[in-house]
């Protein structure tokens, strides 16, 4: 069993980035409905290649969209995967922390992901305030996220040295 230091710092980087994960979700998701709610308004002169493109978003710049996805799919994994993560961890079991660990590292690479498109959207011109704080809570979440990776695989480790190996040799 993994050390209750391993276990209590896990447990707390797994619950502030359910938090922020919610978070995350919840402002992607907003972005995405107020796009197809304004797609009609502002497609009305538009050339075919915007059309072409199912979700227009009439706020951001042409980052914006992919974005936007992107923060809404790692903001649902990173959600399921702080849930299941709480709850291997109050396991403790090494079987459960490295499964822990290893849904927090893919976690980690779709945040990157999102981080990498958040900092193509800032470089290339004016957001609202909303998009603003997405893409702040997304490159937060990949400090937090790699923090919470590490601390798992530091956990799983120690769960795997504490156990004894059994049987004869």
């Amino acid at each position: 069993m993994a050390s209750s230091a391993q276990r209590s710092m896990a447990s707390a980087l797994l619950f502030l980035n359910l938090i922020m994960y919610v978070v995350v979700a919840a402002i992607a998701g907003w972005a995405i409905n107020y796009s197809i709610d304004e797609s009609m308004n502002s497609l009305q002169g538009a050339s075919p290649p915007v059309r072409l493109f199912p979700i227009y978003f009439p706020i951001g710049n042409l980052a914006t969209g992919f974005f936007v996805i992107f923060a809404l799919i790692t903001g649902v994994v990173g959600i399921s995967t702080s849930l299941t993560g709480l709850h291997d961890v109050s396991q403790g079991f090494p079987a459960n922390m490295m499964s822990a660990a290893a849904s927090a590292l893919v976690t980690w690479t779709l945040t990157l992901l999102a981080m990498g498109l958040a900092c193509k959207e800032i470089s290339i011109s004016w957001r609202p305030a909303s998009l603003r704080t997405l893409e702040a809570f997304t490159i937060i979440l990949s400090g937090t996220q790699l923090l919470c990776a590490g601390s798992l695989h530091a956990g799983a480790h120690e769960a795997i040295v504490a156990t004894p190996i059994g049987g004869r040799v």
